[in-house]
């Protein structure tokens, strides 16, 4: 599951609880112990590189 934060930055949430936390090593969340899927991760990578271009000062040449 993926929200944005006050700010507009997106974030990974728990697709079984919610939870925000994630053990990064493990790949699994803190709250309830359920795997983070390659989909979610590679959904929270598109979600990222779309919130970093739609940030103002980044329309220069990479």
């Amino acid at each position: 599951m993926i929200f944005s934060n006050p700010a507009g930055a997106p974030e990974l949430g728990c697709d079984e609880c919610g939870c925000r936390w994630f053990d990064r090593q493990e790949n699994r969340c803190y709250e309830c112990g359920a795997p983070v899927s390659e989909a979610a991760q590679a959904e929270f990578r598109a979600a990222l590189e779309a919130f970093a271009q739609s940030r103002p000062g980044n329309d220069a040449p990479a």
